[in-house]
């Protein structure tokens, strides 16, 4: 079920196309990938989601209506961008901004004690912005921006500045927040980020989406048939039973063991018929399909749609 739609999105500024016919669909209760390189676009329809601009064509619905200006009160922001004051208390600073939201001082002053204690941050209560780390202030925007409970939430880099244990922290947290019945948008450069949270995804090149779906469709979309599989037997008798069907693309070997990458190349093949081959002469010691990594898949679908960009 749809909470949020992006539809035939277009917007420029001046001579330039941010947005051209970009549709995106997030699921309730989903993360939702939003990708692609510096300069792509995907900061504009952030800020088009959040009415800081309007788009020059299409709409905006939310749970199933046009987005409204009351409905930013809806809707959880934590932009790459740093937006605390940096002269300000922590303290001082987190209930404003909370009551910006539409919390009450003391509702506000409660759930961020609560959210002070989790986060072990309390001692950061008093200071101010500009004594913390960047990955303390970070830390600090995103309680700021889940504490009014969004139905919505739109984190924009959200790890940026984090070490490793405050980065899974962080995503211990975003995934809870889904699991909780949030919807989330993710926009960040870090494909292992995506591969452990989001759901679906879109990736965005040149004002375009140039590829979307869920996390499985996009991977098995990118799939070459390609096998890791390391084999005790007589490789040489399987070497010489190949036919068109197969193609090793590498083979190693050591005092006991034969590592190879294989491709079935017959679509008419399946894995059944390539490991009933190999047991025929030796034994399979393991035997993984190569999956590609989110990684992998935006670097060749932004490479390629970048040289078919410079051949039209």
């Amino acid at each position: 079920m749809s909470f949020f739609k992006a539809e035939n999105i277009y917007k420029s500024y001046a001579n330039h196309q941010a947005l051209s016919d970009v549709s995106i669909d997030v699921k309730k209760g989903s993360v939702f990938g939003l990708l692609g390189p510096n300069g792509a676009g995907k900061t504009s329809l952030i800020r088009i989601i959040n009415q800081i601009t309007k788009p020059d064509q299409g709409q905006v619905l939310l749970d199933g209506k046009p987005l409204q200006p009351s409905d930013i009160q809806r809707i959880g922001y934590l932009p790459e961008e740093r937006g605390l004051y940096k002269k300000m208390k922590v303290g001082e600073q987190a209930i404003y901004l909370a009551q910006l939201k539409g919390l009450s001082k003391t509702e506000a002053i409660k759930k961020l004690k609560y959210w002070f204690e989790k986060f072990e941050i309390t001692a950061w209560w008093d200071k101010k912005v500009e004594e913390l780390s960047k990955g303390m202030q970070q830390k600090i925007q995103f309680v700021v921006t889940i504490l009014h409970d969004p139905e919505l939430l739109i984190f924009d880099e959200p790890f940026s500045g984090f070490d490793p244990i405050n980065a899974n922290l962080l995503k211990s947290e975003i995934l809870k927040l889904r699991d909780n019945g949030a919807t989330i948008i993710f926009s960040t450069h870090n494909m292992d980020s995506v591969e452990e949270v989001c759901d679906d995804i879109a990736l965005i090149n040149n004002s375009k989406k140039v590829l979307g779906g869920s996390m499985k469709e996009v991977k098995n979309q990118f799939k070459t048939n390609q096998y890791q599989i390391i084999f005790d037997g007589d490789i040489n008798g399987f070497e010489l039973s190949l036919r068109h069907q197969y193609k090793i693309i590498e083979n190693k070997k050591d005092e006991e063991k034969t590592y190879l990458t294989l491709q079935i190349l017959d679509a008419n093949v399946s894995t059944n018929d390539l490991i009933q081959s190999l047991v025929s002469v030796g034994k399979i010691v393991s035997f993984n399909e190569i999956i590609p990594s989110m990684n992998d898949i935006f670097i060749r679908v932004v490479e390629g749609n970048n040289e078919e960009g410079r051949n039209e």
